[in-house]
């Protein structure tokens, strides 16, 4: 039995097979999981039902799985950021980068090759898409 918050055996398999430099992309329910990604990403379906799972629960686990070098949103064109950005701020590791990208500039890092899981939620707000880039795990 593992003692770690994260225990879906997709997920850990991918990140297993990720290294320093690759990136996951947490996505909302309105995210084209299919054409908005790479193609030879790992998905894992976890949009239950709209609601659940949320963006934020799948971020708060893989931020204690994993080192976070930085993270990419996607920002609307105009007008505030969104209410679910600052929230996901909050979550990362303190001092991390956070980059915005407008929508098909965020499509287009998405779909790089170095895009290794792609995890599809449940989340309802809008622009709660985040991809998160694989620190270093240092030596002891």
């Amino acid at each position: 039995m593992l003692t770690t918050r994260l225990l879906h055996p997709e997920i850990l398999a991918a990140l297993g097979a990720a290294g320093h430099g690759s990136r996951v992309l947490i996505a909302d329910g309105n995210y084209p999981f299919s054409t908005g990604s790479n193609p030879g990403s790992k998905k894992v379906y976890l949009n239950l039902r709209p609601g659940l799972v949320s963006a934020l629960d799948v971020l708060e686990v893989l931020v204690a799985a994993l080192p976070i070098e930085s993270a990419l949103v996607m920002v609307p064109p105009d007008g505030p950021e969104p209410e679910i950005q600052a929230e996901m701020r909050k979550l990362l590791p303190s001092g991390t980068p956070m980059e915005r990208k407008w929508r098909n500039n965020f499509y287009e890092e998405a779909k790089s090759p170095d895009t290794a899981l792609v995890i599809a939620t449940g989340e309802q707000r809008i622009y709660a898409n985040i991809l998160l880039v694989i620190g270093v795990v240092k030596p002891a």
